[in-house]
Parts: C-alpha cells; sequence; structure tokens
C-alpha cells in the first residue's frame, strides 16, 4: 500500500481525466496509492485544498503560504494580499488549521534561489512567514512541510529555534546529506521525490541511500517534477509507484518494506484519524 505525502491536487493536469480529479485518484488507486497529503500553497488556494480534503477520504490537507509567494523574480512577483503582514494570513491559517481533515501548517519555508534587485527584502519576508508558520505549528502542536532551497542554515536555525515536538518535514530535498542529518536530529523527517530518478541528481541519490527507514517519506510534488520514465509529462500521484520502486532498488529494499515504514512513518507524523 503506497501514499503520496505531498501533492498538489488543485493544480493537477486533469486533461486525460476528462477534468475529473476523482478519475486521477482513481488512476493513483489500481496501483495501489490509498492515501494523499493535497498541499496548500497560498492565499488563492488554501481554501480549495481543504475542500478537496472534505470531499475525498482518501485525501488531507495542509495549509500554509510557499516562500515564492513573496516574490524573488521577476516570473513570480510578490502575492500582493501578503503585502499587509503575516498577521491576518496566520489567523485564517489557524482557522483551517481546525478542520479535522488539516493535518499540517505548510507548506512554508525559505528559497533563496532566485535573486533580483529585492533579493534582501524577499528573504525578510519569507523568513518573517516562515516564523510565524512555525510558530503557529507549535501552537497548534501540528507538524510543519517545509520548503528548502539554498537556505540551508536559515532553515535549520529556524526549525532549531521553535523547538516544537510535533517537528516536521523537509520535502522533496535536494540539499545534502549533512542538512539531512541536522534535521533528522531535531526530529524532522525528509521526503525525497522523482527528483531522485534524474540522472544529474547524485546528491539526491547519496541522501535518498543513508536516510533510516523510519525518518523516510515519499511524494510527487505533482504535477511537477514527474519520474522517470514519465519526465517531461505532467506529474501526477499515481506516479509516487515508480518512485517507490526505484528507492526500494537503490536501498537494496523489498518495495514492501519500505511502503511500509512510509505508511507508519507518515501516520506517525501527521494527525490522520
Amino acid at each position: 500500500m503506497f501514499l503520496d505525502s505531498h501533492c498538489h491536487l488543485d493544480k493537477l493536469k486533469l486533461a486525460p481525466y476528462n477534468g475529473d480529479l476523482a478519475a486521477a485518484l482513481a488512476a493513483a488507486a489500481e496501483r495501489g496509492v490509498q492515501r494523499f497529503l493535497c498541499i496548500g500553497i497560498g492565499i488563492d488556494n488554501i481554501d480549495r485544498v481543504v475542500d478537496i480534503a472534505e470531499q475525498y477520504p482518501s485525501v488531507y490537507a495542509s495549509v500554509g503560504i510557499h516562500p515564492s509567494e513573496f516574490g524573488g523574480s521577476e516570473y513570480h512577483p510578490a502575492d500582493p494580499a501578503l503585502s499587509a503582514g503575516m498577521e491576518g494570513v496566520i489567523t485564517r491559517l489557524r482557522q483551517l488549521a481546525s478542520h479535522p481533515k488539516v493535518v499540517a501548517i505548510g507548506e512554508t519555508g525559505l528559497d533563496f534561489y532566485h535573486e533580483g534587485h529585492d533579493e534582501r527584502a524577499v528573504q525578510v519576508a519569507q523568513l518573517d512567514s516562515f516564523h510565524a508558520h512555525l510558530a503557529l505549528a507549535k501552537e497548534l502542536s501540528m507538524p510543519v512541510v517545509v520548503h528548502t532551497r539554498n537556505a540551508r542554515r536559515q532553515t535549520l536555525d529556524a526549525i532549531r529555534s521553535v523547538d516544537s515536538s510535533a517537528a516536521g518535514v523537509l520535502h522533496c530535498f535536494t540539499e545534502d546529506w549533512d542538512m539531512a542529518n541536522q534535521a533528522l536530529d531535531v526530529g524532522y523527517y525528509v521526503s525525497i521525490s522523482g527528483i531522485v530518478t534524474f540522472r544529474n541528481a547524485d546528491t539526491v541519490r547519496d541522501v535518498a541511500k543513508k536516510l533510516p527507514l523510519d525518518r523516510l517519506l515519499v511524494e510527487t510534488d505533482s504535477p511537477w517534477l514527474a519520474p522517470m520514465p514519465h519526465r517531461g509529462k505532467p506529474n501526477e500521484p499515481r506516479y509516487v509507484v515508480d518512485v517507490y520502486h526505484y528507492l526500494a532498488e537503490l536501498r537494496n529494499e523489498p518495495v514492501e518494506l519500505l511502503a511500509s515504514a512510509v505508511w507508519a512513518n507518515f501516520h506517525r507524523l501527521f494527525p490522520v484519524g
């Protein structure tokens, strides 16, 4: 039995399913994918992901504001709805977090990959948001779904500073083993996506081989980052099975053992009923 620990069901490319999300979830279920965590990333979709979780018994939701919503490149300007500060946003996230199908805060975190004339202002805004999300998660005793790119020290400093017993997960991990190991030391899990199948992903493969079985999660991050042999296509939850099989071979473990461990890890981390 498989699960997809991080997917964006509201953004799936549903043309192959005549626009029917239920059909996409059924296609995943045919391959043994029985649980999905649908991730909120912005003001414009957090209500939608909760609606999806409410509609489908196999789907749970996480609510948060992705760091890219604060800008950082000409391709993704800051969301003007965030310009007034985080207080109202956190109030809304707190309200949504009371829903029984919401099991985590996030996707939040830091992404310092893009550079621009307002780089410092963007980083400050992301840090303020990340700390606010972490504080809310600690207040509610909920885990955090963390995005991190080119911000290793700042991410680790932030998650250490909050010292929450609920911890969280570094999703779609692309950093090195040293960072992963430090995150494990403070109770975090690490999630591996289809990137591990990419030809140039040696660092991710190194981490994937070293991760303790009881701290590993597996995801698609769909509709992005389709694994081999589907690379170049829109990603979808049914492709998570290919990631499991690749990881099982990489780690020299039976896929059944890997899937069982990931299932247990997911239910240990997230308050899933």
